[in-house]
């Protein structure tokens, strides 16, 4: 079991790891983690700059998006975290960003296809878009319906497999086991989108990649029979 101390600064290394990496501008962004057993949720505060966050900036809430630590108002992205948390048990972290490549795949409205290993590695299928949402959900409580609108996304896909999504006209949200996977996969799907990007330039007509390989080189990673990487060791 991991304290909240801990998730703490697991969150906030988290939220400093998309700084470093350049998927955030100043505030933008966020990334949480849950502690499953007591069903509380660490998230980053909304508009703090990352460079004077601490962990005891960060806010605790459960998992109907109430506050029970922290003095400091949650990220208004925090519904759709909790959304996710309860749709998804398996996961354990959610991570925002408007990384450039992915957000612009999620403004032109256009699910990122497979076109080569490196996407089969951490993505088993495309990398799907959410459909637009209408000017009612929009109007209502947009930051909860912006989490239902990933969950249907998801309805007969697996997000353990495929772990992230672009919102449509907004940009990525991904996910993990822990906050750190999470922000690893931020980071993964950004560099993806650009190599998408700069596949689709350079060939208009590029296809995705045999189910062959890529099951092959999904399956070699996360599979039961997974032989990358070395015994024990978190892939």
């Amino acid at each position: 079991m991991k304290s909240l101390e801990l998730l703490r600064e697991e969150v906030l290394e988290a939220n400093l790891e998309l700084v470093r990496r350049e998927l955030v501008l100043y505030t933008f962004g966020n990334a949480s983690g849950i502690a499953r057993d007591e069903g509380l949720v660490v998230i980053k505060p909304s508009g703090i700059p990352y460079d004077k966050m601490r962990p005891e900036h960060l806010v605790v809430t459960d998992l109907s998006g109430k506050v029970v630590e922290g003095h400091l108002r949650p990220s208004s992205d925090l519904p759709t975290h909790v959304a996710l948390y309860n749709a998804f048990p398996q996961i354990g972290g959610v991570a925002h960003t408007h990384s450039e490549y992915a957000t612009a795949w999620a403004q032109a409205g256009r699910e990122i296809p497979c076109f080569g290993t490196t996407h089969a590695d951490y993505f088993h299928g495309p990398v799907p878009v959410t459909e637009p949402m209408s000017a009612e959900q929009i109007e209502g409580e947009y930051e909860l319906n912006t989490g239902t609108a990933i969950v249907n996304t998801f309805r007969g896909r697996d997000p353990r497999s495929i772990p992230g999504v672009l919102v449509a006209n907004h940009g990525p949200f991904v996910w993990g086991a822990t906050a750190s996977a999470a922000a690893h996969n931020a980071v993964v799907l950004e560099s993806l989108a650009r190599m998408a990007f700069l596949t689709t330039t350079l060939n208009h007509e590029a296809q995705a990649i045999s189910s062959a390989l890529h099951d092959r080189h999904f399956l070699r990673k996360h599979g039961s029979t997974a032989y990358y990487g070395q015994a024990g060791e978190k892939k």
